[in-house]
Order: structure tokens, then C-alpha cells, then sequence
């Protein structure tokens, strides 16, 4: 049975007929029969031919995803298809055509656009699960069998990953359910070499870059740290490397942009420097890494994307699908040896959770953490490089020398809280001993703390309002706090205006209790309704 919506079927004995999709009207593609009985009278008609349906036509892409250009190529760098999809068996004796048609139908229910590929044919598209990420890159490698029966596909964007196979007459559903059964999918990676990136030695500008960081010519020798043109700018490239060969290169132009070159394997920096080694360091940078290095360690590498911004809550992801790390699992046969990791990223929050995300991967018994020396009585230094430029390479090396045992979770002393008791101590804990009240009569008996409850009770019509306006008002010009206010017995102008004449100083209008201050000018109520807006929220 076919369904045509919003349209009458006018048959004759010529084969001129109308029909509600455009696609229809392609003679050759319908063969029209004689005895067609309509069942249903409304404006959607159900007809069933009693002799034959209908021949196969071609349906209406409904895919959400944007066409691409519809050229189907053979890229050398494409791996063949997906091997180990649990495909049913075709259905005998329909032509090859046919069976292409169908498979565009299945494909395109499940968002991928095929245009005019054609049989044999590795083709790049949009994927419809990760829309090629904020490039809409065509990272979906689509191969259609050669006789037209079956179709694989693999997104190539390392965040995506989707694959999947279908058949032309088989359950598209079923083929999903196996997905599970099919193989790790090895990615091929680009060659490269320092000729085909362009890569240069670094010139007399850069290494005076590096010396200024306390960064010698011979590590940077030694680490094969070089130089590319990208027009009038020179950049400096850090080449990664496997038993010497380069296998990726990471950029650093003057402003501390980063970027890598696409489509390259994600290794540790100086992954060379580890092998066979027993203790290990790990840091969050590439001249963390050199610092070690002059410092006298040499078995350090560093990883390749930085520090996340938080830890995540969620439990490990297979290793397939744990795309952050893939470097982690690129290097394993590096990492299995070690029996000390010493994990030394950067101070801030993100290096912590950087600390603590390849903790639970490398296994927290072998693992152990810095604590980099102070820099003041509340700061410290923040990573390697920073304790080399600022206390040489002696404090770098007591630094690894002192590390400590990574901590087991719940389990912690009390060195661990000395930042937070010597801020307690020096009273530079932040707002938690409380913020004046802008009245010095007040402050021997109220302060304002966060977190605590205040209530502020009265007679009626003895200033209870006004008084915690005019406490709202010094706080903010103290410590710049904002507040939601819920005042349901102020009009909100008249509410206003209160708070203008607070802050100002000056009255709202020329009135009595004004005595002989003059009227708030045109200006400064102006002003005063910025500050009104950027300071209080009202909930009504």
C-alpha cells in the first residue's frame, strides 16, 4: 500500500497522472497498473493495487544534516571499511539499482546524506551524530559495497567515534544491535617529516626566547625543538617523536596560542626519554619539560592537550572512548614499567584535576604528586618553568626529590590544609570573619559573614528597611556584593529611590527632609540607575 497525501490519483487510459511527491512524476521511475481501488475518502487517500504494488521508487531524503557537495572521492588516507557487521542476507533476484536505492532510504532515516555516492566508493561526509564538530569537518568515512548491498561507515573525529554498517533489505535495527561486535577501528595517521611541515632551526630570536626562560641551547638541541613561518610570523614547533621518528608537531606562536597538526598520532612529549625507565614524571607542558630536563631529569614527558577544568564525576570510559587520554593508551607499553610516576602538573585547579584524571588511569598506588614552594605567604609557583626562571635549577630538583605519596581518597593530613590554616592565621582567608557594616559603632558587636542567617526585628515603622538598605548600600561600596532583594511593601520606584539617595547622598526631589542639600542631578541619577541595575535583582 502507498500513502499520497494531500492529492487526488487521476488515472486514464494515456499514463498522465498527478500525485502529491514531486518524485512521482518521473515516468520511467513508476510503472502504473490498471486496477487501483481507493479505500479511504478524505483528504489523505490509501490506495491498494489488487494485481501489484507499486515498483520500488526512490523516497525523500529526510536527513536534518545540511548536504554536502554531493562528490564522492577515494581519499589514500581513508582505512578500508568496518569488518565484523552481523548483516542478514539479501533478498534474491532484485536489480543492483534497486538495492542502491533502498540503501540510500536506510541511510538517510538515520540522518546520513549519501547524495550521489556511488558504489565502491569511500566517500567523506557530515557526520550526523557530532555535525563535524565547530569546523563542520567531513569526518564520516561512508563505503558503499561494490554491488550495492551493504554499506559501512566511521566518524574519524576523535570526540565522535559513531560506526555502524546496514544492507539494503535487512533490519536496519538489527545491524545497530551488533555494533557492539565490531572491532577496535584502527585510525591510519598522516606521515610526516620536518621537510613536508617546513620545520626550521630556531632562529637567533627564539633561542633568545628559551634563554630568557633558562632554557639551554643544548636541550633544545637535544629535544629537536624547532621553527615554522606561517607568513610573517615565526612560531615554535615542538616535534613529537616515537624510537626517533616524528609522528606529530605542536605549535606555540608569541601570544601562547597552541595548535597540532590534524590527523596525527596523540603520544607524550619526549615519549623517547621514558622508555625503559622506572620512574617516570609527567607534566602539563612543553617547557615544563625542558625545565626538568635542566634540572637534570631526563625521563619527563608532558602531555599533549593540557590540564581539564574540573574532574570529572563520572566513571571511567572504556579506552576506545576515552578520547582526552587516547595519548595515555598510545604510550602504554611505555607506562606498564614504571613503578614510580611522579606527577608534578601545574599548581591551579585544572592541573590538579589534570593530577588527579591520569591518577585514575596509571593507578593511584605507584603514583606520587609535587607541592610547589611558595612564592609569597599566600601564592605559590605555579609549575616547573616558573621555579627554574625564579629559583634556579637546585629548588627544581628538591621539588621532584620531595615528593610525596599520591594521596588515597577520604585519607589526608593535615600539611595538606597548611595553605588554608596560614591564610586563617594571617587573616587573609577571604570574607569568613565577616565584612563591616560600614558603622565603626557596630563592628566590636556585628559583622556580616556569609553563610549566616541575619534577622532584624523592630517596632513597626522604626526603620528596619532603612536600615538594611543602608547596610546594602556600604556593603557594596566595601566588598562589591550584589543582592536580591524582596521587598513586596515598596512600589519598586518608590524602592528606587531610596536606594539612589543612599548611595548618591543627595535627596530624590526638592523636599523638606532634603534641608539644604540640592536635588540629585540629571547626571547623577543617570548613574545612579546604572549602579541600581548592575548592583540589585528584585524578586517580585
Amino acid at each position: 500500500m502507498i500513502l499520497l497525501p494531500y492529492r487526488r490519483l487521476v488515472l486514464n487510459n494515456s499514463n498522465n497522472f498527478a500525485m502529491g511527491s514531486k518524485y512521482f512524476l518521473h515516468k520511467p521511475s513508476v510503472t502504473i497498473h490498471k486496477t487501483i481501488i481507493p479505500v479511504l475518502s478524505s483528504k489523505t487517500h490509501l490506495f491498494q493495487n489488487q494485481r501489484l504494488i507499486f515498483s520500488t521508487f526512490a523516497s525523500k531524503p529526510i536527513s536534518p544534516i545540511r548536504g554536502t557537495s554531493n562528490l564522492s572521492y577515494r581519499p589514500q588516507r581513508i582505512p578500508p571499511p568496518v569488518s565484523g557487521v552481523v548483516l542478514e542476507d539479501p533478498v534474491e533476484g532484485i536489480a543492483e539499482s534497486e538495492h542502491v536505492k533502498a540503501l540510500k532510504e536506510k541511510l538517510s532515516q538515520i540522518g546520513i546524506d549519501i547524495g550521489s555516492c556511488g558504489p565502491g566508493q569511500y566517500s567523506g561526509l557530515l557526520c550526523p551524530m557530532c555535525t563535524g564538530g565547530d569546523s563542520n569537518e567531513k569526518s564520516l568515512s561512508l563505503f558503499i559495497t561494490q554491488d550495492g548491498h551493504a554499506a559501512t561507515w566511521t566518524c574519524f573525529r576523535a570526540k565522535c567515534g559513531w560506526r555502524g554498517g546496514t544492507r539494503a533489505f535487512a533490519d536496519v535495527k538489527t545491524a545497530f544491535a551488533d555494533m557492539k561486535r565490531i572491532g577496535k577501528v584502527t585510525k591510519k595517521y598522516r606521515q610526516i617529516t620536518e621537510e613536508s611541515l617546513g620545520l626550521e632551526p630556531l632562529c637567533d630570536v627564539l633561542l633568545s626566547y628559551f634563554s630568557e626562560r633558562m632554557i639551554s641551547r643544548e636541550t633544545l638541541r637535544r629535544n629537536a625543538v624547532m621553527q615554522r613561518r606561517y607568513g610573517d610570523q615565526i612560531v615554535i614547533a615542538f616535534t613529537y617523536r616515537r624510537d626517533g621518528a616524528l609522528v606529530s608537531c605542536k605549535y606555540r606562536d608569541i601570544t601562547k596560542k597552541f595548535w597540532q597538526e590534524a590527523d596525527t598520532l596523540k603520544i607524550f612529549y619526549g615519549l623517547d626519554d621514558i622508555k625503559g625507565a622506572s620512574d617516570i614524571i609527567i607534566v602539563e607542558g612543553e617547557m615544563d619539560k625542558l625545565a626538568m630536563e635542566e634540572a637534570g631529569f631526563r625521563n619527563c614527558v608532558s602531555v599533549p592537550d593540557g590540564a581539564p577544568p574540573v574532574i570529572s564525576d563520572k566513571e571511567l570510559p572504556p579506552v576506545d572512548k576515552d578520547t582526552k587520554y587516547q595519548y595515555l593508551w598510545n604510550c602504554k607499553e611505555y607506562l606498564e614499567k614504571a613503578s614510580r610516576i611522579i606527577l608534578a602538573t601545574d599548581g591551579d585547579s585544572p592541573g590538579q584535576a589534570l593530577a588527579e584524571e591520569l591518577a585514575r588511569r596509571l593507578g593511584r598506588e605507584r603514583c606520587w604528586r609535587v607541592t610547589w614552594p611558595k612564592k609569597s605567604t599566600i601564592d605559590r609557583f605555579k609549575d616547573a618553568n616558573e621555579v627554574l626562571m625564579y629559583l634556579g635549577p637546585g629548588a627544581l630538583r628538591e621539588v621532584i626529590e620531595g615528593a610525596e605519596l599520591y594521596p588515597i581518597q577520604g585519607l589526608f593530613n593535615f600539611k595538606d590544609y597548611f595553605t588554608e590554616i596560614d591564610a586563617y592565621y594571617h587573616q587573609t582567608i577571604g570574607y569568613e570573619l565577616g565584612v563591616s557594616t560600614g558603622w565603626r559603632s557596630l563592628n566590636q558587636l556585628y559583622n556580616v559573614v556569609p553563610g549566616e542567617l541575619t534577622i532584624v526585628t523592630g517596632v513597626p515603622n522604626s526603620g528596619k528597611s532603612e536600615w538594611i538598605d543602608a547596610l546594602l548600600c556600604n556593603l557594596n561600596h566595601s566588598v562589591g556584593w550584589k543582592f536580591a532583594l524582596c521587598s513586596m511593601e515598596n512600589k519598586v520606584r518608590d524602592h528606587a529611590r531610596k536606594l539612589l539617595e543612599k548611595h548618591i547622598k543627595k535627596p530624590f526631589f526638592d523636599v523638606r527632609y532634603g534641608e539644604s542639600v540640592q536635588r540629585m542631578s540629571a547626571q547623577e541619577f543617570e548613574e545612579g540607575k546604572q549602579w541600581l541595575s548592575d548592583t540589585f535583582f528584585l524578586i517580585r
